[in-house]
Formats: structure tokens, sequence, C-alpha cells
């Protein structure tokens, strides 16, 4: 393993319970940043957290990612914790529902869009205010290769990841003179517990479309967000960085 510098550094990693926002948990200890791992999953978080607890300093806060309050609490809690916040992983999100578009209810819709995109709006503008003051923060968003390409019978996650790079490019350009650096990744088919709610149909339209030939791991997409949240990443904002095993074609 690479080893990245975050000595010094606190991060926050929402949807750390599990997936890629534990291993993103773990890979940032392992690099020296002390780590808040913020998840609405009450008993994995307490699992998270011990299994982790070893690796460095950590600690987790139970919210929900959509209700601006908790995230107001959680952020003051984490800063009187750690003083500062640094890093910002926002991953939480949810995979939505397999039905085409018309059969959406209104309420998958809403739901699936406030999880998935208005959750990382409302992360954001709940931590960076403190990032601007301390004119430092690196923000790394987590979309889907859904948000590039749109997925067929899951247009609701698609819009909601699309809707999380436009909101990246929007912010890094707000931010790039202020010392605020903010990308986005857009996973394709990593080995997590969110594929196991697709079909087998689904699974093999999308393993024909990378050319690697597999899944990504949790850790190959905490390997590439540890970078994206250290110093060494300048120069690179409002940028989306592949992690689909070569399907992304633009």
């Amino acid at each position: 393993m690479n080893q990245i510098d975050l000595k010094g550094r606190t991060a926050v990693v929402t949807g750390g319970a599990k997936g890629i926002g534990y291993a993103t948990a773990e890979r940032l200890l392992a690099s020296g940043a002390a780590v808040s791992l913020w998840d609405l999953d009450g008993a994995r978080l307490v699992e998270a957290q011990a299994a982790l607890a070893g690796k460095g300093e950590v600690e987790a806060e139970i919210l929900d990612v959509t209700d601006p309050a908790a995230l107001a609490r959680a952020t003051q809690a984490t800063l009187a914790r750690f003083g500062a916040i640094d890093v910002l992983v926002a991953n939480a999100g949810v995979v939505g529902v397999m039905k085409t578009t018309w059969e959406h209810t209104l309420e998958d819709w809403e739901r699936i869009l406030r999880l998935d995109l208005t959750g990382v709006f409302l992360t954001c503008r709940a931590v960076i205010p403190q990032m601007l003051e301390q004119g430092y923060g690196r923000i790394v968003t987590v979309s889907s290769i859904a948000g590039l390409e749109g997925n067929a019978n899951n247009s609701a996650y698609s819009a909601a990841k699309a809707g999380i790079i436009a909101l990246t490019k929007s912010l890094g350009k707000e931010l790039a003179k202020r010392g605020v650096i903010v990308n986005c990744v857009t996973p394709s088919g990593i080995e997590t517990e969110m594929l196991a709610g697709i079909t087998q149909e689904y699974f093999d339209a999308m393993m024909a479309k990378m050319p690697i030939g597999r899944l990504g791991t949790p850790e190959e997409a905490a390997a590439l967000i540890a970078w994206l949240a250290s110093e060494d990443c300048s120069f690179s904002t409002g940028a989306v960085f592949d992690l689909t095993g070569g399907r992304a074609v633009y």
C-alpha cells in the first residue's frame, strides 16, 4: 500500500459504517488522519467504530444526512472532539429502485433524490463554512457511472448521481481560490452490499460493460479517495475521477 500523508488531518466519512465508506475510513486512518464516521445505521456504526479503533483515532455520529439539524449537531460534535474538519467524504446513499421511469412513484423519486443528492448538498453545506474559516479543505463526493451514462430501470438513482457530478463542478468553481478542493469519483461495479439487491440480469449487463472483467474492491475505491483527500491533490478541482474498470468513455 502506498503511503498517503494525512497526519494531523481530520476527516468525516458519511456512510462510513460499511462498503466504500468503511474502506475509506480505514485507509484514511492508515494515512494518519483522525476520522469521524457519520451513518444512520447505529448498530453497524458501533461495529465499525470498534473494528477501526485499533487503527487510529475514530469517533462515530449517528445521523440522517437529510436532516439539517442532525448534520449541524454532528459538525459541532466533531469540531469539539478534533478541532477541525479538513476532509469530507460525502459517500452516504442508497441504490434506488429497479423500475422503469414511468413505474417510479413520486415517493420513490423524491426519497432517492433526497437521500442520494440532497443529502450530499446538506452535508457539504454543513461542513464548508468551517473549511473556509480555516482556509483549507478537501471534499470528495461519491457519485456513480450511472450519473454519467444513465442506467435503464434506475432513473431516480441515475438522476441523483448526475446531480452530484454537477454539484461537485459548481462547488469546485466556487471554492477554487479559497483553499478548498472538491472532486468526485464515479464507481461502477464495486464489491459491496449495495449489489445484493440487484437482479442477475442487471449484474450481467453491468459486467459486460467493464473491460477489466471483474468487480472493483472497496479498497481500490478508498485508495483513490484518499489521494483526493490529501494535499497532493492540489490542482484538480471540480473533476470527475473514473472508478469503472474501463467502462467510462468520457
